[in-house]
């Protein structure tokens, strides 16, 4: 094996499996896809620690462990469409993609967007399609959707982005309250919301989903 392949055991052995991810296909497909090539070339030798890694400025890699339990607590089954909000160069929809029939991934980096498309093609990933717009806006003339995954914080999520959830979807987010987040499944029954707590998690709040401030004197 290779350092990179090593380190991908490694991680799962450490940081996913003692999380109390079980899924198989999880498993497999972090197991099976180089998370190295989907974040900058100067962070690869980071890709695999038990944290975010930084490919911007306000934007990140999920962890691990956050991606694999909000994945697993999601439950994505193949035949589902998955919307993926904040892509960044390509590695959440590379994984959904091993889980369900296609991925519509949004960025709204026209850069990282371009980079994710080309990875995603040259690694093969033919069932993700990468599209540049509004991370908050979604994909709607895509959806709806089964499952909507949001790769970063959130404080709030807009109503018009769960419009775009089928009824009986779910959709994941870690949503921030200060340095502090909590990971949630909510689930879309007869139009209607119900929000469930996953785990502890920590991400920065992406463009478009932060509370609205009221002014004050």
């Amino acid at each position: 094996m290779t350092d990179f392949q090593t380190r991908r055991v490694m991680m799962v052995d450490t940081q996913v499996r003692p999380s109390d991810v079980t899924k198989f296909p999880i498993i497999d497909a972090m197991l099976s896809i180089p998370r190295e090539v989907y974040v900058p070339r100067d962070k690869r030798e980071a890709a695999y620690m038990g944290e975010n890694v930084v490919i911007r400025e306000g934007r990140v890699v999920l962890e691990p462990r956050t991606l694999a339990k909000l994945l697993d607590a999601l439950d994505i089954h193949p035949g589902e469409l998955v919307l993926d909000i904040g892509c960044g160069l390509g590695y959440s929809a590379a994984v959904i993609a091993r889980l369900a029939d296609a991925v519509v991934a949004v960025e709204d980096d026209p850069a990282m967007a371009a980079e994710a498309e080309q990875t995603l093609a040259h690694e093969s990933v033919d069932n993700a399609a990468v599209i540049v717009g509004p991370l908050a806006e979604g994909a709607a003339k895509h959806g709806p959707y089964d499952v909507i995954t949001i790769q970063g914080g959130v404080e709030e999520i807009p109503a018009s982005l769960l419009a775009q959830l089928k009824d009986g979807g779910r959709i994941g987010a870690v949503f921030m309250e200060g340095a502090l987040g909590v990971a949630r499944v909510g689930y879309k029954s007869d139009g209607k919301m119900s929000w469930r707590f996953a785990f502890n998690a920590a991400a920065p709040v992406l463009s478009g989903f932060a509370a609205v401030r009221a002014f004050t004197l």
